[in-house]
Order: structure tokens, then sequence, then C-alpha cells
């Protein structure tokens, strides 16, 4: 058995895919989903320190699966601040944004249903249908159109499911249109907000309330090792969607669910969120003016020109690697993404620009990436 799996691992040497875990440290972070940079913030921690006190015990972790041992008031106090503050009508914690994703779409369409993905969509929601019982097809990545020939068709309960906002390409689905689709079809639009919270709406809500959608939004899918700087997922969405999960999903019955720490930590996130205008305003401003050197640099492509997650392509992809140590050895902490994480022929380097980020190391990115070119 050990000789076939290494048989695999070459495979993947070879094609020079083969993944491997490191760390860095000291980098310039142009790596990580820590957006707003709460993830290091002095202040949410402060906050949590404050909040802890308020409580007399709190278990160090949840015991159990919550319909046994493992619920606790902390659980049912942050859902009801989660479904209010993505104006939802209910919340459902998951223990991450890939159980949320598998524990929704394994569970809620049903054999005879159809199913309607962008092809883009994270291997979460591609994972979540494979174990459901319904039909799925992708549609092409943001085309509406191709949606619509598509929907034709579907057979019994209808959904479409995207992210607002790609993991990989950075750019937006066009969730008004999807939304007057869903709306002519009878369709359930399950929206992953996956990398927009924080960074869209007035308080970071998310794509779907800035964009004035909640109510045309069956399920909001909220994750929070992202711009939150934490761990963990919410499904928000009407209250009979929370308590058939609560009763078929399997992701969320048979875990153990989250620490405490965790929820007062995400408790404190949304009573900080509110107040990090300048850092949403600064990290877009960051993300354009990279945005605008790297595309001056003849030999490369960046996209999109809207996103704090931008896509740098080169000619040749198979210096994406080569050019990716270099950065890290002038100190910018850079990934390429290989396929088969992305299709082959698209592979990039992916930048994510933060509001700890300096014009200083945006400029010094830029020109290190033009200096290797």
């Amino acid at each position: 058995m050990s000789k076939k799996l290494q048989l695999k691992l070459a495979e993947r040497a070879a094609q020079g895919t083969l993944r491997e875990l490191k760390t860095t440290t000291g980098l310039a972070d142009f790596c990580s989903n820590d957006y707003l940079g709460l993830a290091r913030s002095e202040r949410l921690q402060e906050l949590i320190q404050q909040e802890q006190a308020n409580y007399s015990y709190l278990p160090l972790g949840a015991t159990g699966s919550r319909l046994l041992s493992g619920n606790h008031p902390l659980f049912e106090e942050l859902e009801t601040i989660v479904a209010a503050y993505h104006k939802g009508e209910s919340a459902l914690l998951y223990n991450s944004g890939y159980m949320a994703n598998v524990g929704l779409l394994s569970a809620l369409p049903q054999r005879g249903d159809t199913v309607f993905y962008d092809e883009a969509s994270h291997a979460s929601m591609k994972d979540g249908l494979r174990l459901s019982f319904a039909k799925s097809y992708s549609f092409r990545h943001n085309d509406v159109q191709d949606l619509r020939h598509k929907l034709q068709r579907a057979d019994g309960q209808v959904y479409v499911v995207v992210e607002s906002v790609y993991s990989m390409d950075g750019d937006q689905a066009p969730l008004t249109e999807l939304a007057i689709v869903c709306q002519e079809h009878n369709a359930a639009l399950i929206v992953d907000e996956a990398h927009a919270v924080g960074l869209y709406g007035e308080k970071g809500e998310g794509l779907t309330v800035a964009l004035g959608l909640e109510d045309k939004v069956f399920a909001q899918v909220i994750t929070y090792g992202k711009a939150f700087g934490n761990h963990g997922a919410a499904i928000v969405g009407p209250k009979v969607l929370r308590d058939y999960l609560v009763n078929y999903s399997r992701a969320f019955i048979y875990t153990t669910g989250l620490p405490t720490h965790t929820l007062l930590a995400l408790k404190c996130a949304y009573s900080l969120l509110p107040q990090l205008q300048a850092e949403r305003q600064l990290v877009n401003k960051l993300a354009r003016q990279l945005y605008g050197q790297l595309n001056n640099i003849k030999g490369i492509r960046c996209t999109p020109a809207d996103s704090v997650i931008l896509s740098v392509m080169l000619q040749d992809a198979t210096q994406l690697k080569p050019m990716a140590l270099l950065l890290q050895q002038q100190g910018f902490d850079i990934r390429p993404v290989l396929s088969p994480t992305v299709p082959k022929g698209s592979e990039r380097l992916r930048i994510i620009v933060h509001a700890f980020n300096t014009e200083e190391e945006i400029v010094g990115l830029a020109q290190a990436i033009a200096n290797f070119i």
C-alpha cells in the first residue's frame, strides 16, 4: 500500500504540483486571508479578555455534540447576534466553512432535486454536492446566460450555489442578476460569503447585505477563518432551515461543538467589526495601488481591478514557483497556486492585500516582481 501511495506522490512531484506544508516568519504577509488584521489584533484580544471576565465559569471545550452535552448558552447567544448582523431570521454555527458547505449541500437538496453551481465554486461546495442524492450541474463562471440555458433541464426543487467573492479569482458573482433568475425559476439561491464578510457592507456584513438581497437569498454561508481572524462558520437563513439542519445535517449532528473561547472571540469580533470602516477603506485603497503598479509591468497580467485578492499570471507558468521563492527571499510571503487547485492553464501567484500592509510594502513588492520579469 505504501508503495502505491509513493507512486502517486512521485507523479505529483514530476508534474511540479506536489503540495508541502511550510511555515514562514518575519515576512510581509501577502498570503493569508486575514484581510483586516483581526487575527493579530490587540484590540480584539483585549475585548476577549474583558468578555471572558463576565463569566464565572466557562468550559474549555464543548465536551460533545450540541445535541448531547455540547450545547452552551453562548452558542445560542452568538447565533442570535449572527442572524441579526447578516439580516437573516436564524443562524446555525458549524466548526468550519468546509463543514458548513458540506453539511448544508449534502443535506438540503433531496433526491429528485437539481442543483446548479458556478464552476469556480470552492471545493467544499462541490464535496457537499457529491454527498447529496440530488442531480448537480456546473455552469460557466459568472455566466448568467449559461445558467438560464441549463435551468431548462431542472427537476424538483432547484438550487443555485455561488460564492459572492471567489476565493481564487477574487471577482464578484453577479448576485443581483442571479437573484432575478432564481426568482423567475423559483430556485433557492445559496451564497458563500467567506471572502466578502468583513469587507463589503456598511458594517462588513457581506455582499448579500451590501446589495440589499438578503430577502432574495435563501441561505448565506458566513465563514470566520478569513476577515474575522478566527475559526468556524454559520449558515444564515430562515428558521425552518436551521431546524432542518439540526435534524438532518450530519456535519452538524455528528461533531463536537466549537470551544467556548472561539465563541467568545467571534462575539467580540462582531462587536468590533462595525468600527473598522477605516480599515476597509485602506485595504481597498492599497489593493487598487498594487493592481495599478502590477499592470504597468510588461510580461504579466493582474486581475481583477476591484478586489483585495489579486491573481498574477505569467506567460510561462513554470516560472511561478521560482518567482514565489525569490519574493520570499526578499521578504514577501507570496505563494503560487497551481493545478489541481486551479484549472491547468490558469496557474497564478495569488496575492492578498491586508489593512496592515504598508504603501512601502506595496511599492517594494511591485518592484521585486518587475525585477524578476
